[in-house]
């Protein structure tokens, strides 16, 4: 078995520095007094001490009497109350009753007021019109789709595009459907049966040429504003 040359000299050096920490840490360390042992509530943190309160005989004035206070004794009123509540009983307003609704015969009683069954809004001085916050989001919605369509505009004639009018958009509609019904009538005379391949190639051809027809004529209908670059 290979043995390295080097084995003894790292052998020797190991054995040299063992011997230093065969216990736990350093060999020579300074070892704590038995005086300064641990106290009980040592380590509970300590309260500031307490300070002596100022003007301790000043107490704060109290909304309640005090336990040693005596009432006031020998004060006689001269109304007759019962005279009293009997004219406010007869002067005062009669007391109306609350509106009430029951849900069958014998069901229990309900609050007419807060129940939603009386029509109170339609009696609102803001009654049917339309609120300022709704016209100040219509205002502002005109004003930026009026603010987009310029800026389109001059993008457009930035472009060179050209839009296009009802008449020109018309002409073009019907254009565009004179040649469809043209399109149709060829591809309505061809013949029942379609044997060969050149036959077969003309009616794949009239057949994309309507679709395609049938979409331009889809798209110019839906929009009313068509642009058109100029060559």
């Amino acid at each position: 078995r290979y043995i390295s040359t080097f084995r003894p000299s790292v052998k020797q050096e190991i054995e040299k520095s063992k011997a230093q920490w065969k216990t736990m840490g350093p060999a020579k360390v300074a070892v704590p007094s038995p005086k300064n042992f641990l106290k009980k509530h040592s380590k509970e943190p300590k309260l500031p001490a307490r300070k002596k309160e100022q003007d301790s005989k000043k107490l704060p004035a109290l909304s309640v009497p005090r336990r040693t206070d005596h009432p006031v004794m020998g004060i006689q009123s001269k109304k007759n109350f019962i005279n009293t509540n009997a004219v406010a009983a007869i002067t005062g307003l009669p007391k109306k009753p609350q509106r009430i609704y029951v849900d069958r015969r014998q069901g229990d009683k309900y609050l007419l007021e807060t129940s939603g069954l009386v029509p109170k809004y339609i009696k609102k001085k803001d009654y049917g019109i339309t609120p300022k916050y709704v016209t100040q989001r219509t205002e502002e919605t005109k004003k930026a789709q009026k603010d987009y369509e310029t800026e389109v505009l001059e993008c457009l004639k930035k472009k060179a595009m050209k839009q296009l009018s009802d008449e020109e958009r018309e002409n073009l509609l019907q254009g565009l459907k004179k040649n469809w019904e043209e399109v149709h009538h060829e591809f309505q005379c061809l013949p029942v049966e379609i044997d060969t391949i050149p036959k077969k190639l003309h009616k794949a051809k009239l057949e994309s040429q309507m679709k395609q027809l049938e979409h331009d004529i889809d798209v110019i209908e839906k929009h009313k504003v068509i642009y058109i670059a100029n060559k």
